[in-house]
């Protein structure tokens, strides 16, 4: 198709349409002599040839190279002849270069009735571009698995692929002419052809929307896309459309939620190392216990123990069967949370929940319904009407080392996910984890119970009355969790003699008290054999030794004699013994101070120290002076300043250095003997 164009020269032809948005055209005609008497816009553009330049100049020796001269004449005489010319041939710029051009030339008569011819043509670069364009746009259309639909401007669908037709569910034809919301309303399609306008109206790209709804490819369940949307712009940027492209991220989100899952598993797990037994308090270990589990994966927790578990060995029989609640948290609060309190106990009764997890071992879930089943109290009726609004529970038994000890009880609310296997996983490894602290707590208590019982059976605080001397002293364990191997004594001796000793077992626990408790047997029976203090602490080191390689102890004995007016004094790596005079001087002795008990020292000697009348020798371990928050030069300085007045109240001087040098738990052991002369 041609038009006239104004203004221009006869002969001009016009562009060729839409074609020339698409792939220019270029059109001329030549009359009978070979001469150019038409010559288009389009034909102008691709060789440079203006149409006054080249109307009435021959075709030929303007537009074909040299070289092809001759294979052009022939090709003239066989079109005029009436033949139809197609091939690939080269034209000639206006700038000299060659244009390879895809060449159709048909016979026409010329302006005088002769025959003549019309040349159409196309730069061969271009044709191969649109070839592969439209080969591309094919292929992409056809094989990707993305799914693709173009949409025209009333937002109809002009073509779709065979992605998008399966993800949708309806045939790709059945599409065709049809709305987004005719064809898949269950996708919130309103809201998405709302986009798509904007699209149109903006001429700008929308990128990975994300929609969720259902198909008739999957009507039972949800799928999510990705969906992206770009205006589909002709050559002079008239909007013709809409390019839609699809992506079902459905798996790859549930793959990106399941690694969410397990970063915050992994996350819950090693927060579980750090909050979960901090302490080997029991009632603490349980708190830790169920302020992990609630909130963050479930709405409420409840930690019980066996009561027979928790007695001593004697009363494990009498207390078989009976639960006792360690800590419990309903943050609900609706919830009648005053039926479940910590230190609350019940008998276990026959068949029901927890005497099947108890029992056996193996952790069970509950669900809606089978939820009240849990609470066997019937004063729990409240409670229980509560718990028939949850959705699903867990009870999961405390196991460590092969012993059940009790269960942990995890519910979740209605309107939450029950439990899934993944959170049963997780719910059970806590409390495994939990089960261990519990039981090294539970054991730690145990011990301590026995170390307090046997220290307590050895440590006499009860001081005799002796000749000479008003004597007062004390013992003072580390905190109200740990017991130590400090101690001291009192040992009358021949001759109106006492013999005061005071010692410290390196470590804590049963067994420092054990050998504390063997040392202070082996003081007694060397000291009744009236064995001087020197061979007393070389006695001493040999029992230690005896006891093993990595013993140790320290102790100061001391032997008053009021007769004499003094003490000797030995010492085997212990802090010196403070003297105090009448006028309230305070001496530290600088006598040798010896190896510890069990290091094989032989070098033990012995110090004379005089003790008038009104003098006061006092007796410590290193958990009094010692201390995180001094050093041990300011310790001695504070016990000094204590001692600083020797003339008070033996009990009171003795609770006021307590007072002064430990204003909270003590961090140590310490054990402090106060000796104070009387006149004879």
């Amino acid at each position: 198709m041609t038009s006239e164009v104004p203004d221009q020269p006869p002969g001009v032809v016009g562009y060729a349409g839409v074609l020339r948005e698409l792939l220019p055209i270029a059109l001329w005609r030549e009359d009978a002599d070979g001469r150019v008497v038409q010559w288009s816009l389009a034909a102008q553009d691709l060789l440079g040839h203006r149409p006054e330049e080249i109307i009435g100049r021959p075709g030929n020796a303007v537009l074909v190279p040299d070289a092809n001269r001759e294979l052009a004449a022939d090709l003239t005489r066989r079109v005029q002849a009436g033949e139809t010319v197609v091939g690939t041939l080269p034209v000639r710029h206006r700038d000299g270069h060659r244009v390879t051009m895809e060449m159709w030339i048909v016979p026409a008569i010329d302006p005088q009735g002769r025959p003549g011819a019309m040349l159409v043509a196309v730069e061969t670069s271009e044709v191969l571009h649109m070839r592969d364009s439209l080969a591309a746009l094919q292929s992409l259309f056809t094989q990707s698995p993305i799914g693709l639909a173009t949409l025209g401007p009333d937002l109809r669908f002009l073509r779709v692929n065979d992605a998008l037709a399966r993800m949708n569910g309806v045939p790709a034809a059945a599409h065709l002419g049809k709305r987004l919301t005719e064809v898949v309303p269950g996708v919130n399609a309103v809201a998405l052809e709302a986009m798509m306008r904007q699209v149109l109206e903006r001429g700008t790209p929308v990128v990975d929307v994300r929609r969720t709804g259902r198909t008739p490819a999957d009507p039972d369940h949800d799928r999510t896309w990705s969906c992206s949307y770009a205006p589909l712009l002709d050559p002079g940027g008239r909007p013709l459309g809409v390019i839609a492209s699809l992506i079902d991220i459905t798996d790859g989100q549930r793959a990106q939620l399941e690694a969410e899952r397990a970063r915050t598993r992994f996350a819950l797990l090693a927060e579980a190392g750090t909050r979960i037994g901090t302490t080997l308090d029991l009632d603490q270990t349980a708190r830790e216990i169920v302020d992990l589990l609630v909130p963050q994966l479930a709405d409420s927790a409840d930690v019980q123990l066996l009561e027979a578990v928790l007695g001593p060995d004697d009363a494990a029989f009498s207390n078989r069967g009976v639960l006792r609640r360690l800590a419990v948290t309903f943050p609900d609060p609706s919830a009648p949370t005053a039926a479940l309190a910590p230190g609350q106990t019940f008998k276990i009764p026959a068949g029901t929940v927890y005497e099947r997890v108890i029992a056996e071992g193996r952790p069970m879930n509950l669900y809606a319904n089978d939820v009240p089943a849990l609470i066997t109290d019937p004063r729990a009726d409240p409670l229980r009407r509560y718990l028939a609004g949850l959705g699903s529970a867990r009870l999961v038994p405390l196991v460590a080392r092969g012993t059940v000890l009790g269960a942990v009880t995890v519910t979740r609310l209605g309107e939450r996910e029950p439990f899934d296997a993944q959170d049963c996983v997780l719910v059970d490894e806590l409390v495994a984890r939990a089960a261990l602290n519990i039981d090294n707590a539970r054991m730690y208590t145990a011990q301590r119970r026995a170390a307090l019982t046997l220290q307590r059976s050895l440590t006499n605080s009860a001081v005799p009355r002796v000749d000479g001397l008003e004597l007062t002293g004390r013992y003072l364990p580390a905190s109200a969790h740990d017991v130590g191997g400090d101690w001291f004594d009192v040992i009358q001796l021949p001759r109106g003699r006492t013999g005061l000793v005071i010692g410290d077992v390196m470590g804590h626990g049963i067994h420092a008290a054990a050998v504390m408790g063997q040392l202070r047997t082996a003081v007694r029976t060397l000291a009744r054999h009236d064995v001087p203090p020197e061979w007393m602490l070389r006695s001493l080191d040999a029992t230690v030794a005896d006891l093993g390689e990595n013993e140790m102890a320290t102790c100061v004995y001391a032997v008053h004699d009021p007769a004499a007016g003094g003490c000797l004094i030995a010492r085997a790596g212990h802090p010196p013994p403070a003297v105090v005079g009448a006028t309230g001087k305070v001496t530290f002795l600088d006598g040798p101070p010896g190896t510890p008990l069990g290091a094989g020292g032989t070098d033990f000697r012995t110090e004379e120290v005089p003790l008038p009348p009104g003098s006061l020798l006092a007796l410590y371990t290193d958990g009094l002076i010692e201390a995180r928050h001094r050093d041990l030069d300011q310790g001695l300085d504070q016990l000094a300043q204590a001692l600083g007045q020797p003339a008070r109240p033996l009990e009171q001087l003795c609770d006021e250095i307590l007072e002064r040098l430990l204003p909270t738990a003590p961090q140590d052991d310490v054990a402090v003997l106060l000796a104070r002369t009387e006149a004879p």
